[in-house]
């Protein structure tokens, strides 16, 4: 896997993003409450605090929990929640560990259908339904990982030729109308609970 990406907006953690599937992983894990760009520089700035070229599944989970947390806490923090986000981080790499070797790419790896490498995706720690269908969208878009029926399992995530999510960045103006949309969906959700009102109201 050596793919180009242009989610974290900086090269040289777009291309770890890019040729590391863990890399991918975990930023799509830290992609919560922060900015893509910050989320998605995460796994870079791990590896380097951590010394490496790349993540490795094994480290990461057998790393003293206080200190891993303590890593991902230093200026500047990988994320918003260093400490919570350290302790998911190191329950994704355990369960890849336990379950895989290690090796974040089996995850899908000859997965023959879409609806069996979301169930896949749904079992990792930290990945609910909507993180793990975005993600496996972006498998299909950005990585090439197109399992049978993986639009389908994918959702509206899935869709071509829209700006909804991670799946569909290719650079600075595709993720500024991924925002804009991300905008356009909380706005409409705000007004809808604005507008369920007590009756007689």
């Amino acid at each position: 896997m050596d793919i180009t990406m242009r989610l974290a907006q900086q090269p040289e953690a777009d291309a770890l993003l890019g040729r590391s599937p863990l890399a991918a992983l975990v930023g799509m894990l830290l992609d919560q409450q922060v900015p893509m760009e910050w989320a998605f520089t995460g796994p870079y700035t791990i590896a380097r605090r951590m010394g490496a070229d790349d993540l490795d599944a094994h480290a990461i989970a057998a790393h003293d929990p206080d200190a891993f947390a303590a890593l991902l806490s230093e200026k500047p923090a990988v994320h918003r929640y260093p400490a919570s986000m350290a302790k998911r981080v190191q329950q994704l790499c355990a369960y890849l560990v336990e379950h895989y070797d290690g090796d974040a790419a089996a995850v899908w790896t000859g997965v023959g259908t879409g609806a069996e490498l979301l169930r896949r995706l749904k079992e990792l720690p930290g990945f609910g339904e909507q993180k793990a269908t975005i993600f496996l969208a972006l498998l299909g878009k950005r990585l090439g990982v197109r399992p049978k029926g993986w639009r389908r399992a994918a959702g509206g995530y899935g869709d071509a030729g829209v700006y909804r999510s991670a799946a569909d960045i290719t650079g600075p103006e595709s993720l500024a109308k991924v925002r804009a949309h991300k905008q356009e969906v909380k706005a409409a959700a705000k007004m809808a609970a604005h507008d369920v009102r007590p009756a007689g109201n």
